[in-house]
């Protein structure tokens, strides 16, 4: 009850200050005579919204009034919100946010690849929540990058992982590994359910692996987090990491994953591959 009391201020005070921003002109209204609001007036913005002047004045004014996605929706339109500014309308209003169809993050910029090569050579990569692959260091070209992972041609770490085969898959362990990952997939998933992309995803890899289909259908449900997992390179032998996802300002549901050897022996093993991977030869 506290929580929501302190809530309805602030969405007061919010929608207020981005009524306040956006002009007539904005939204192709004259200015019209005697007008001493400096943006919108609210009727301007339940008209323009398609609600009662009642209902947005209420609203505005923080009132325990229910408020469904559409509506939310059209003021968000109205006042010309962007992405962040509609989760925290949603948020303050204590209504579900559903992020835009197709709007999970496809590509990284330089700012966050020089972090990851700055990494190097710890392997580094950006995953969104999907483990679509959107950027990589050598460290992690090093562990991954192996012929029969290019031919798939698809840049997706479970699809990697599901769809290659045992002998040349260069993470151990499937078995107690891969359930890990289609569980803190399906948690991510509900924040998706019924966008075509997603759907389209999970419906193709199910088709594509029988194993994924079955872990899919247990319903398991868990978060990222730190494991050790065990490596091999044909190169190298067994290489032991520690991964670790970092979270990154400004990309929605994106993380670095960073992997770090777990002992001696493995950092020892980790240089042997550096070397082995700048020179083939030796």
């Amino acid at each position: 009850m506290r929580t929501t009391q302190r809530r309805r201020p602030e969405l007061a005070t919010f929608l207020r200050s981005r009524r306040a921003r956006v002009t007539p002109a904005d939204v192709g209204m004259p200015p019209g005579l005697r007008r001493r609001t400096p943006g919108l007036r609210r009727e301007e913005v339940a008209q323009l919204s398609g609600v009662g002047v009642t209902w947005y004045t209420w609203l505005e004014q923080g009132r325990p009034i229910n408020a469904s996605a559409q509506v939310l929706d059209a003021v968000a339109r109205t006042l010309r919100l962007d992405p962040p500014e509609r989760e925290h309308l949603y948020r303050l209003a204590q209504v579900p946010f559903a992020p835009d169809p197709e709007s999970l993050t496809r590509s990284t910029g330089p700012e966050v690849q020089g972090i990851i090569d700055a990494l190097d050579p710890l392997p580094a990569v950006v995953y969104n929540s999907r483990y679509d692959i959107l950027a990589t260091n050598p460290g992690y070209r090093d562990l991954f990058l192996i012929p029969e992972i290019v031919d798939i041609g698809v840049a997706n770490a479970l699809w990697t992982l599901f769809t290659v085969s045992e002998q040349a898959c260069p993470l151990m362990h499937r078995e107690r590994e891969l359930p890990v990952m289609v569980a803190t997939l399906r948690s991510s998933y509900g924040r998706h359910v019924g966008e075509p992309a997603w759907e389209r995803f999970i419906a193709g890899l199910a088709a594509a692996s029988p194993y994924f289909a079955e872990l899919w259908a247990s319903g398991e449900v868990v978060q990222p987090g730190p494991r050790v997992k065990t490596f091999r390179h044909k190169a190298v032998g067994e290489l032991r990491m520690t991964s670790q996802s970092l979270s990154i300002d400004g990309m929605p549901e994106c993380r670095i994953v960073v992997y770090t050897p777990e002992d001696k022996e493995t950092r020892e093993k980790a240089a042997r591959l550096r070397e082995h991977t700048e020179n083939p030869a030796s």
